[in-house]
């Protein structure tokens, strides 16, 4: 029977309560900056069965994958998808970040500041190169626009936005390239995949020579990887859409890789929430383009994914939450104090973990 609280509300089960996912972090930590090269980053190694640790080089990960296994990266690409203007009929300072394009220049976009920017209102940037117009309030305060301009949207885009940095990163980005995996391909994303901002084409060379084969899926990022879990029981959270494509030549190879007993490793959760979506109970992965909102917390079963790399995530996000249901909670947790006391940086510009 379900113990209860003093106020005779059932007690959240361990491993089900954000709480159970905070952790200590000094501010000191959270990486401001890219590594000067991707691949310097610092390794921390998680060994699932025995929970041991080991401190590598990013480099280094090369030393852990074998012939036959395969590497599944994200491609999509981030956009400069923040936008600084001004109202046009007061001239007061507006923001706009692009989250989805829903059709043609319709978006659907995050504000500042929300209150003054109703359905009817127009948001000028760059001297009037682009205008925005609110069409819509969406449920989650979200805004639909349409954008009017000259030209090839991407090229005004190019110009005039910025690239969407998290919020937890106040230092300005000098060379907006290092928000991007150097195998960035299909424009989409409002936040990088940040485990593959680690690799090099040298070292992806190096992979490929080793005799590990390499696929690439889509899943664009949306910024509801940074929206905090608001409710006590995790099971409670609502997650956010994203879309994702598996094309039939990803999913032959990764299919091929199970059926033959070898390691599939994901890198990021972003590749791993894209492959468990495309896999049916059978295990096997169907190509095909989709939206998914899956969550995975503790309790999952994975499907698809043998081996994870990926950064140091948020205290109570979703995404500490995948990682535990991979390699356990208490084993996380254990790795992430471990970090902290050998002062590893955290979250985009971070170091990675590998866990196998």
């Amino acid at each position: 029977m379900m113990m209860q609280n003093n106020n005779n509300i059932p007690a959240v089960p361990a491993g089900y309560s954000t709480a159970d996912y905070a952790f200590d972090l000094p501010k000191e930590l959270i990486a401001q900056d890219p590594y000067a090269r991707r691949d310097e980053a610092r390794l921390l190694c998680l060994r699932r069965e025995s929970g041991a640790l080991e401190h590598r080089i990013f480099r280094d990960v090369i030393d852990y994958l074998n012939p036959g296994e395969t590497l599944v990266l994200n491609n999509t690409r981030v956009i400069p998808a923040r936008l600084l203007g001004a109202k046009a009929d007061t001239g007061a300072a507006a923001e706009l970040l692009l989250l989805k394009r829903r059709s043609g220049d319709v978006w659907e976009t995050l504000v500042r500041p929300g209150k003054k920017l109703r359905p009817g209102a127009r948001v000028v940037f760059g001297d009037g190169r682009l205008t925005a117009e609110i069409l819509d309030v969406m449920e989650e305060g979200n805004r639909l626009a349409r954008f009017q301009y000259e030209g090839i949207f991407e090229e005004v885009l190019d110009q005039l936005g910025e690239m969407p940095l998290p919020p937890y990163i106040t230092h300005r980005l000098e060379n907006p390239a290092m928000y991007n995996t150097v195998y960035a391909k299909y424009d989409g994303s409002a936040a990088a995949p940040t485990a593959g901002l680690h690799f090099t084409e040298e070292l992806l060379d190096r992979i490929r020579a080793k005799g590990v084969n390499i696929v690439y899926v889509t899943l664009h990022v949306g910024l509801g990887t940074f929206r905090p879990v608001k409710v006590d029981d995790v099971r409670e959270h609502h997650m956010h859409t994203e879309w994702y494509k598996v094309a039939p030549e990803a999913a032959g190879l990764i299919n091929r890789t199970r059926a033959a007993g070898r390691r599939v490793i994901c890198v990021g959760t972003t590749s791993c929430r894209t492959v468990e979506s495309a896999a049916g109970e059978d295990g096997m992965v169907r190509a095909g383009a989709d939206n998914t909102s899956i969550f995975i917390y503790p309790g999952y079963r994975f499907r698809v994914m043998d081996g994870l790399i990926t950064n140091f995530h948020l205290p109570e996000s979703t995404l500490i939450m995948l990682v535990s249901a991979f390699a356990g909670r208490e084993a996380v947790l254990n790795a992430y104090r471990t970090a902290v006391e050998q002062r590893y940086h955290f979250f985009s510009f971070g170091d990675a973990m590998l866990i196998l």
